[in-house]
């Protein structure tokens, strides 16, 4: 678990929908402890769980919450609450297009997740939306992106975008008013994309209420494993992340089948991030899990390490070096699979398998793009042998100083 501060024991109190009985009273019992309230307030701001810090303390006893600090998270709360619902008049407005053009679209999380899994679209942040297409239309998606307003994110020619698109896992546009749209063929972030399949996802949608409509996305199953990739894919460094496993558990845990889930989880070798998102949800925010699931999330002593390290990394204030974080994500992400083989397979697609830092870096020609595949490793021994002779000379130069 996290330190045991008061400003942490109230955020995971607060990051939840539901107003359980007794919680507006266990929510004064800790703020009686001693809040630092600005340091609470930038703990929900890089957490992305400031509308549910005022969800849950708008109900709490006056005047227990500073008035400032309670029309701060207000300000925001009604902020978010209409940039949000612009973004999802944005998205059915994308959907309809595409649609029009003959292109099938998935949306998820973005508007989606905070509709389905939240109950109101003004109690989750989320910064763009995301679009599953099947990887043969996502060129085709781009020039109607183009058409419509937005902007690629990547300089390329038409022969370089083919040739990105081969080693890519999404598309990235924006728009002069802010609005930033990311078109999807793969839903695992980059390093662990090759772990989970987007074809199977087309065949078991579901249909979401969203602005007095619906759209067709993930089903329950799908979501879950999906959110825990992703949150084991970057460490699960926001307490947000586990808290939207947390939620869609809470409103679909009836409608899942949690034997299949697991054997699906076991099947594509991500089970331990399936049980590890799980068990964070459990243990950080108190979610109900079938027993057998709980049991075999603890019984896994790989799934315990991993949680106790990002139990210990969650509310950090120093965050470590860019290089020393990257190295740490390899050896997280080596742990949170189970088969040598795709451990393995891992780091050579780490360490060869080019991203968008390289587009930037070493701009090719398509013709040269497999080249990508040799420079990148150059350049990674380059970054990190540059940061640990960059370490010591600080080490020796703090020698001589303290000398």
């Amino acid at each position: 678990m996290p330190a045991r501060t008061p400003e942490v024991d109230l955020l995971l109190c607060c990051a939840r929908v539901s107003k359980e009985a007794g919680s507006a009273d266990h929510i004064g019992a800790i703020i009686r402890k001693g809040i630092d309230w600005e340091h609470l307030l930038r703990m929900a701001s890089e957490h992305r769980l400031a509308p549910l810090l005022y969800w849950q303390l708008s109900g709490a006893p006056a005047p227990i919450v500073p008035k400032n600090i309670l029309d701060r998270l207000r300000s925001h709360f009604d902020n978010n609450r209409l940039r949000n619902l612009y973004l999802s008049g944005e998205l059915l407005k994308l959907l309809g297009e595409l649609g029009a053009h003959g292109i099938p679209a998935l949306p998820y999380k973005g508007p989606v997740l905070a509709a389905l899994a939240y109950g109101n679209l003004a109690l989750r942040e989320f910064g763009d939306l995301d679009i599953l297409l099947h990887r043969r239309d996502v060129l085709r998606a781009g020039e109607l992106l183009t058409s419509l307003g937005y902007r690629s994110q990547y300089r390329m020619t038409k022969s370089q975008e083919a040739a990105f698109m081969r080693y890519e896992r999404q598309y990235p546009f924006m728009r002069g008013d802010g609005c930033a749209v990311e078109l999807h063929w793969t839903v695992a972030p980059w390093p662990v994309s090759f772990l989970l399949d987007s074809a199977h996802l087309w065949e078991r949608t579901r249909k979401a209420g969203l602005g007095g409509g619906s759209v067709s996305t993930f089903s329950p199953e799908d979501l879950i494993l999906t959110l825990c990739v992703h949150g084991s894919a970057h460490l699960w460094e926001r307490l947000g992340w586990v808290c939207d496993v947390a939620e869609v558990v809470r409103v679909s845990s009836r409608d899942v089948d949690w034997e299949r889930l697991v054997e699906r989880a076991d099947a594509l070798n991500i089970k331990r991030m399936l049980f590890l998102g799980l068990f964070l949800a459990n243990e950080l925010l108190g979610t109900d899990l079938p027993e057998l699931v709980l049991h075999q999330a603890r019984l896994d002593r790989g799934v315990r390490v991993l949680a106790a390290e990002v139990s210990k990394r969650l509310f950090l204030e120093a965050k470590p070096q860019e290089v020393l974080e990257e190295v740490a994500s390899w050896g997280f992400h080596v742990q949170s699979m189970e088969r040598l083989r795709d451990k393995l397979r891992y780091c050579i697609h780490r360490a060869t398998t080019p991203n968008s830092i390289d587009w930037d870096l070493m701009p090719l020609p398509a013709a040269l793009f497999p080249c990508y595949r040799v420079l990148r490793p150059i350049r990674l021994v380059g970054r990190f042998g540059r940061s640990l002779v960059g370490s010591r000379y600080d080490g020796g130069n703090k020698q001589l100083r303290s000398a």
